[in-house]
């Protein structure tokens, strides 16, 4: 089990990994920074291990630094993609799970946080590149799996917080025109998604749990876009429609879906 005294030494920014990944990959590591904030509000809420899950989303993406340029967060120059197969993007995309566990092995990071690295995106599917393969190749040809990372989900409930977090950071950077209903819609979604594609399934994390880091992750969110958001005065709410449904009722279709 790691100590706290480990997790605080780890979480010092200044560590030589954490170091290594600002240099050479400046966007994943501002996003990982923000993923922590996240990460740790939630686990506060639930009463579960805030500096643990701080200290995983500090290092989840650490495999990112063997081929950075391949991440959004850190392009700033033509699309290495586009000269691609959607197939091999999504082979290099899923590989800085495995390059992450080697770095963090090399490093001696403890059990706990390898775990978070190898856990954080569960069984997700690499949804952009699926959809591109999709108008090349009739879907009947395609095999999913290979457009999913190949897991495990997560296993504890600061794991499944993490993969929640990561996912709604990402997904907040295309927000335009911030509002709290438009997080609130965004967080909604996001979460709902990986609900229903059974990521959560392994970690433990209630309803209660869920409608708890929900809210955390808004106000988080709402601070961070403080600056750009637009409040009730100034624009007309009534025009945002709430698509995504509660997670109780998603379960609810969930399994009547099954015994279908």
């Amino acid at each position: 089990m790691t100590t706290n005294m480990t997790l605080l030494e780890l979480s010092d920014l200044n560590h030589p990994l954490l170091r290594n990944l600002a240099i050479k990959a400046p966007g994943t590591y501002h996003h990982s920074i923000i993923v922590g904030n996240l990460a740790e509000s939630a686990a506060e809420s639930i009463v579960a291990n805030s500096l643990l899950a701080r200290v995983g989303a500090y290092y989840h993406d650490i495999g990112k630094m063997i081929k950075p340029e391949y991440f959004t967060e850190n392009q700033d120059g033509p699309n290495p993609h586009d000269k691609l197969t959607p197939s091999m993007s999504c082979l290099i995309i899923s590989s800085h799970v495995k390059e992450g566990i080697e770095i963090g092995k090399k490093y001696k990071l403890p059990r706990e946080i390898l775990s978070f690295i190898s856990e954080h995106q569960g069984t997700s599917m690499i949804s952009f590149f699926y959809e591109l393969a999709t108008q090349k190749t009739d879907p009947k040809y395609l095999n999913e799996t290979d457009f999913r990372y190949p897991g495990p989900k997560p296993q504890t409930k600061e794991a499944g917080i993490l993969m929640l977090a990561d996912a709604v950071e990402a997904a907040s950077r295309s927000l335009k025109n911030p509002s709290v209903a438009r997080i609130k819609e965004l967080v909604s979604s996001v979460m709902e998604n990986k609900f229903k594609d059974g990521q959560l399934d392994e970690c433990e994390l209630t309803f209660k749990d869920l409608s708890s880091i929900s809210d955390s992750f808004v106000k988080i969110l709402a601070g961070m876009f403080h600056a750009r958001i637009e409040y009730p005065s100034q624009v007309k709410e009534a025009s945002i429609k709430e698509k995504a449904q509660p997670l109780e009722k998603v379960a609810q279709n969930k399994n009547s879906n099954k015994k279908q």
